[in-house]
C-alpha cells in the first residue's frame, strides 16, 4: 500500500536520475541530441519535453510499428 506506492516512487526517481546521468555522458562524448537510429540531430522540442531522449520522434514511432 503506502510502502509500495513509496517503492515505486523511489525507483521511479531513480531510474530518471540514471538516465540523465546518461544524457551528460552523451553531452562530454559530443553525441547529446543525435538520434542512436538515424544519426539525425533530435528536435530542440523533443529534447526539452525528454532531456534524455536518445530517438528522434520519427524513430520512436517508427519502433512502436
Amino acid at each position: 500500500s503506502e510502502s509500495e506506492r513509496l517503492n515505486n516512487m523511489v525507483s521511479r526517481t531513480k531510474k530518471h536520475i540514471n538516465h540523465l546521468e546518461n544524457a551528460l555522458i552523451r553531452i562530454n562524448n559530443k553525441v547529446y541530441g543525435v538520434c542512436r537510429k538515424s544519426g539525425k540531430l533530435i528536435s530542440k522540442e523533443r529534447l526539452r519535453a525528454v532531456p534524455h531522449a536518445t530517438l528522434s520522434i520519427e524513430a520512436k514511432q517508427n519502433m512502436k510499428r
